[in-house]
């Protein structure tokens, strides 16, 4: 089994062997396969703070771990920070109408909240404001598309205790993915807080008789371990389907498994 391009058999077997103890991640390897659990966790292992050659771009400044400190201190040094820090804690409800002829009538105005890149651990400010918005918005259930930590790596634990106080909030059906800064061992967790987790699956979604799919793919980023044709395997070739995506670059692939 190769996990990455620069990690070895023997590298492999051991990610292996620790994913196979690990309790906790049983029932997502059960689901989707020990083969993707392993990879990314291989990943996870040898290439999380890589800052060079590992996903689809050169150069992973979120890896590099002065960039936060180069960051802050250019802030403080143009006077900018304080600014900064309230743009940051600032949350925006922004509403997209979109159309189809192919949405069946009976989930016409049907309404989903999307809550991406809520690095919760580093937005405190903005989670506070997030858990007070989200009481107040009519829509039938909410999507959170990745990036749930503010690092690339390290401890999640205070992400995940964000993350279960605001999803105790939402008192709606709950679907998300991963995103490059995610780990797969937060998804036990995230899955006990009501969360649909999607790793190239699929869920239907029911209206008065109709239906609808989320397709969601795991992160095609950094990682790589998106697969798309997998999602869409079981959505109808005319069904109306969505696709949960971290990084945007996704789109350019999603219309071929149904042209095909």
């Amino acid at each position: 089994m190769i996990v990455s391009p620069r990690a070895g058999p023997r590298f492999a077997s051991r990610v292996a062997r620790g994913i196979m103890a690990d309790t906790a991640l049983q029932g997502l390897i059960e689901r989707i396969g020990a083969d993707h659990v392993v990879r990314r966790l291989g990943i996870e292992a040898a290439h999380e703070k890589q800052v060079f050659g590992q996903g689809t771009l050169l150069f992973n400044v979120e890896n590099w771990k002065l960039a936060p400190r180069i960051i802050t201190t250019a802030l403080k040094v143009t006077g900018l920070y304080g600014r900064a820090r309230r743009n940051a804690d600032r949350v925006e409800v922004r509403r997209n109408l979109v159309t189809s002829t192919r949405l069946p009538p009976a989930f016409d105005g049907f309404t989903i909240l999307q809550l991406s890149d809520l690095h919760a651990d580093i937005s405190q400010g903005a989670m506070r404001h997030l858990a007070d918005i989200v009481r107040d918005i009519a829509c039938e259930i909410c999507v959170l598309t990745g990036d749930y930590r503010g690092k690339t790596f390290g401890s999640f634990e205070t992400s995940l205790a964000l993350m279960r106080d605001l999803c105790a909030r939402i008192k709606l059906p709950l679907y998300g993915i991963l995103g490059n800064h995610d780990s797969i061992r937060m998804t036990p967790a995230l899955e006990a807080m009501g969360i649909r987790m999607l790793f190239n699956e699929q869920e239907p979604i029911t209206r008065d008789g109709a239906t609808i799919h989320l397709a969601g793919i795991d992160d095609a980023h950094f990682y790589r371990t998106d697969d798309i044709a997998r999602a869409a395997a079981a959505i109808p070739r005319d069904a109306f389907s969505i696709l949960l995506a971290h990084t945007p670059e996704s789109y350019r692939a999603a219309p071929r498994p149904a042209s095909t």
